[in-house]
């Protein structure tokens, strides 16, 4: 048994390489199923391939017998999804991991359904197909986003379609592979670069008809997981009406073929203009019954008595007016004399009650020279000078007193 390593007993690397082999070759032999992405017939005796993982960027590399890989009915070519059979080895002398297959299979049909469906449960759990999800596509884009092979029959279906039935759209066509190992990829590449470009406003991805095999990349758990995350609203048009992969459940409209693609992006300007004539007809229609109603009811109203002959409002007013003074006049004179006999009144009384009707009776008020009355005759001194007032003006006086009394 070997020592614990340590700074000072360090393990030299033949010791790591021997413990790490050791270790994966107790793993023991292992199912492993993926897509071919290289194959490689070197010599005789030996086949080199490398095998990806569809749903990640990873991959292993693999080799076997020569009989293993072209084991009859074994039609083994890049791009094909197989079922590997091999142990684990870890090559010391150059500190490579490989996986030495000692059989592989063939992915058929139904295994290949059935994986689809298992990936379509999983992103089906985690609310990626939820119609919820769905927007809308914009009525009129001014650019449309494309994503389809180069030359291809469902470029041409899309653009010819939609620059016919709306000639002033504008599209930005990403060309991408669209079968084989790396069509998921390249297409997850285009749909990015289109998402990130401001002036797209929805995005079709297209492919024609195929078999199962061939639309396969367009149920890559990854490039169902980029539609998914698209910003833009996303259309995909991939194989025939019949045809359903995995994108179209995570797209926001689903079309049935590339040309109905184009029919759903854009209007038919032909029908547009219909619908716009059809709308102005109606309002015109609208506009001329109101002003029909209208009028009508202005000639009503003109034809009234009182509008036709606005004077006989005021016939039989004028009696009313008449009355209306007079009775005007008549509360105005009643409330006058009412208020001259409160004056008469109050001027009597204040008459009655003024010292200046005291003093023409001949009563007289002593003032001293303050302007203070002189009440009571012990009040004033010897030779002190008074004011008398009386009813015809002020006298003054002096006061003078004989047999000391004044």
């Amino acid at each position: 048994m070997t020592a614990p390593s340590s700074p000072e007993a360090p393990w030299p690397v033949r010791t790591v390489a021997r413990k790490v082999a050791e270790w994966i070759g107790r793993l023991g032999e292992v199912w492993v199923e993926g897509q071919v992405a290289q194959l490689s017939r070197r010599g005789a005796a030996t086949v080199f391939l490398t095998l990806r993982d569809p749903a990640a960027d990873l991959s292993v590399p693999i080799t076997c017998a020569r009989d293993v890989a072209d084991r009859p009915g074994l039609e083994l070519a890049e791009g094909a999804r197989v079922v590997v059979r091999a142990r684990p080895d870890y090559y010391v002398a150059r500190g490579s991991f490989s996986l030495r297959a000692t059989e592989i299979r063939a992915v058929g049909l139904g295994e290949l359904l059935a994986r689809i469906e298992r990936i379509r449960r999983l992103l089906a759990a985690e609310g990626l197909f939820d119609a919820a999800r769905k927007r809308p596509l914009p009525f009129a884009p001014a650019v449309v986003g494309l994503v389809t092979g180069r030359d291809s029959a469902a470029e041409r279906d899309v653009l010819v379609t939609a620059r016919r039935r709306w000639p002033a759209v504008r599209f930005a066509v990403q060309h991408s592979l669209v079968q084989g190992a790396n069509a998921a990829a390249s297409v997850i590449e285009a749909l990015q670069r289109l998402d990130r470009d401001p002036e797209v406003q929805v995005i079709v991805v297209a492919r024609g008809g195929g078999s199962v095999e061939d639309l396969l990349p367009f149920s890559d758990e990854g490039l169902v997981r980029a539609v998914a995350a698209c910003r833009t609203p996303v259309v995909t048009a991939v194989g025939h009406e019949t045809d359903t992969t995995l994108v179209d459940h995570a797209a926001d409209v689903r079309a049935a073929t590339p040309t109905d693609a184009a029919h759903r992006v854009v209007p038919e300007i032909g029908e547009q203009r219909r619908l716009v004539d059809g709308l102005r007809a109606r309002a015109r229609h609208l506009v001329a019954a109101r002003l029909d109603q209208q009028q009508r009811w202005l000639e009503g109203v003109r034809s009234r008595p009182v509008l036709a002959d606005p004077q006989r409002l005021l016939h039989g007013r004028a009696e009313d007016v008449g009355q209306l003074r007079t009775r005007a006049r008549r509360s105005l004179v009643h409330r006058l004399e009412g208020a001259e006999r409160d004056l008469e009144h109050a001027r009597a009384r204040v008459a009655a009650l003024s010292p200046a009707a005291t003093l023409q009776r001949g009563y007289a008020v002593v003032q001293r020279a303050d302007g203070s009355l002189v009440r009571d005759p012990a009040e004033v001194a010897d030779d002190e000078r008074l004011a008398v007032r009386v009813a015809g003006g002020r006298l003054p006086v002096r006061v003078a007193r004989e047999d000391g009394q004044p």
